[in-house]
């Protein structure tokens, strides 16, 4: 989130706080504000998730056509990470409006991007898969790294069309 945004939340948070201790308002209209106030923090919070042009850190979908790659190499000053531009693909066909992934760098998925966009470049559309990496089960937000998914990418295969 920027810091426009995390200013916002703030202000309005300490705006609340005032309004809670130094108001002579009754406990329903105080419960009311908080509720209000919770409300309306987890529909910015959506709203600002879901802004265009912002590369997202969701996972990728479970299937998907990939449309381009960028790749930021790891550095003294960067951890590096990809950016691929993706279009999901539900009930065998792709959705209306693309979206942008960050993922982070990892050097086997850079090379197969690489090979994903040369092909591409010459005309052969990739489809690429995305699924949980196998581990141990349990409570996964336990465990920092679960989240991770394995990217398969390769040719998207031919149209079968009916017979005449």
């Amino acid at each position: 989130m920027s810091l426009s945004l995390i200013l916002s939340f703030s202000a309005l948070v300490f705006l609340c706080a005032l309004a809670l201790v130094w108001s002579r308002w009754p406990a329903w209209m105080k419960a009311l504000l908080v509720a209000g106030v919770a409300v309306f923090y987890f529909w910015a919070d959506d709203v600002v998730h879901n802004l265009s042009g912002w590369p997202t850190v969701d996972a990728l979908p479970e299937r998907f056509t990939l449309l381009a790659a960028v790749i930021e190499e790891p550095s003294n000053k960067s951890a590096g990470a990809l950016y691929i531009w993706v279009n999901a693909i539900e009930n065998g066909k792709p959705v209306a409006q693309p979206r942008a992934h960050k993922l982070p760098y990892a050097k086997d998925l850079h090379a197969l991007l690489n090979e994903g966009m040369k092909k591409a470049r010459q005309g052969v559309t990739q489809m690429g898969t995305a699924a949980p990496k196998a581990g141990k089960k349990g409570l996964g937000w336990l465990r920092p790294g679960s989240d991770e998914q394995e990217v398969k990418i390769r040719d998207l295969p031919a149209p079968q069309l009916p017979e005449k």
